[in-house]
């Protein structure tokens, strides 16, 4: 026999009330279906846990151990699907680099402020989704265009891409570049979570010659040691400086979208507060 949830309530309920009868008008079921519950519950233990030699049920040493255990699981499950207490669990919001750029201090701050019973965790994944798809956060903000079954996406704000150089580049004493000032160069691609790849250059102007990594330290220690150049977006310069690397805008590049998603079929309680800020931290900012 499986032992379910209802076996636990008949036996607190028998145990509170000290009569078949009233455990069973609690329950709203009849007096029989509780003894077999009852019974079930006994022979799945191996143990007798009422004693039924009296009008007046009494619990048997056994009986009066388990009954602790058994509130304790109760209680849990209670818990554990009460709608109140689940929106006061931590939102996990995931981001392979940049978090949400500039607004990360804001976002942080006032949802601090005005959301203290709902912790807000920022979590760093390198992957693609940050960590959204194999279920390590319930939210996250990604870069770029987001293909994943099953997710729903809100777009918070655009980003200007920039290239990234060692600082012994002569290209870092420009101002601004060009994508054909890149051509040329060998480039940097983050393939696990970047969103840089060589379809952002006109198929009869890619650079020939390319090197991947990982993760986004990987990729500044591979420019910073002049092993290529790196393009992404602006919030990185600010997110992610290094003293081997200048950031310099690309004029002719495409913007990048910073979107919030999350699973749509089983969202966080918390997930529409966290769209709202977001959207009134970029206005305001």
């Amino acid at each position: 026999m499986g032992l379910e949830l209802r076996h636990l309530r008949a036996f607190l309920a028998i145990a509170d009330e000290g009569n078949v009868t009233r455990a069973a008008a609690r329950l709203h079921l009849t007096q029989p279906a509780v003894s077999r519950t009852l019974a079930a519950l006994e022979t799945h233990l191996g143990a007798r846990l009422v004693d039924r030699s009296t009008h007046h049920l009494a619990l048997t040493a056994e009986g009066r151990a388990f009954r602790d255990r058994a509130a304790s699981a109760v209680a849990a499950f209670d818990a554990a699907v009460d709608p109140a207490r689940l929106r006061h669990r931590p939102l996990r919001l995931g981001h392979a680099w940049a978090a949400f750029g500039r607004y990360t201090t804001p976002l942080l701050r006032r949802w601090q402020r005005e959301h203290p019973d709902i912790p807000l965790e920022l979590l760093r994944v390198d992957d693609r989704t940050a960590g959204l798809v194999r279920g390590e956060v319930d939210a996250a903000l990604l870069r770029g265009p987001v293909d994943a079954p099953g997710l729903a996406t809100e777009r918070l704000t655009t980003e200007h891409r920039v290239a990234a150089l060692p600082a012994d580049s002569p290209l870092g004493g420009r101002d601004v570049l060009g994508l054909a000032d890149l051509a040329g160069e060998t480039v940097v691609l983050n393939t696990v979570s970047g969103t840089t790849g060589l379809d952002l250059w006109p198929a009869e102007a890619r650079p020939a010659a390319t090197l991947t990594v990982a993760n986004t330290d990987d990729w500044l220690t591979a420019i910073a040691a002049g092993r290529g150049i790196g393009v992404s977006a602006a919030s990185t310069a600010a997110m992610h400086p290094h003293p081997g690397v200048v950031y310099r805008p690309l004029a002719d590049a495409p913007p990048v979208h910073v979107v919030l998603a999350w699973r749509d079929a089983s969202p966080h309680p918390a997930t529409g507060l966290l769209v709202a800020l977001a959207h009134e931290v970029t206005r305001e900012e």
